[in-house]
């Protein structure tokens, strides 16, 4: 019997901070670092930090909904970012860094609207995720797979990833 395996797409920031959460997410199968949501094809680091292919920077996250739920995935997801902020995660701005969910069938798109309507009164501010539907992924290049276990000694990855990932674990998010 084979699994079933359903794809969702997250921006949250930075995708190294992204992928470093998911990755510590029991029941994720597995995370790929990206580009989606813009209109260029074949985007490279340098062109979506350029702010000129709409692209924001993202994870596919890759898992089996009978095992992990989708409204699991979004409310680490939501802990895991700031869903109210417009193309801003701690240091990182710019439209790259927007908050924004990309579904691959009509039963999720169902699943995060739900959800997101549910969760709306927990904060202040309105949520600015934008939600869509996924047309294209493009993977990041090889270096930025996998980078916090790659890099864990960088600045980005002491300052930023890791107090991100320790505060997870603290409100018992991740194990």
């Amino acid at each position: 019997m084979t699994e079933k395996i359903e794809t969702i797409i997250l921006g949250g920031g930075c995708f190294w901070c992204i992928e470093t959460v998911f990755k510590r997410v029991l029941g994720v199968r597995k995370v790929t670092s990206g580009y989606s949501g813009g209109e260029s094809l074949n985007p490279t680091y340098q062109e979506v930090c350029s702010g000129r292919t709409g692209h924001a920077e993202v994870v596919k996250v890759e898992y089996n909904p009978s095992t992990l739920p989708l409204e699991k995935i979004l409310g680490v997801f939501f802990h895991a970012h700031d869903p109210t902020s417009l193309n801003r995660q701690g240091p990182d701005t710019k439209e790259q860094y927007r908050s924004i969910i990309l579904w691959t069938k009509l039963e999720q798109k169902e699943i995060i609207e739900k959800f997101i309507e549910k969760v709306k009164r927990n904060f202040k501010k309105p949520i600015v995720t934008e939600v869509g539907k996924l047309e294209k992924f493009y993977p990041a290049e090889e270096y930025h797979q996998n980078y916090f276990a790659k890099n864990p000694e960088k600045a980005y990855c002491t300052l930023v990833i890791t107090p991100k990932v320790e505060k997870l674990k603290n409100q018992g998010i991740l194990s």
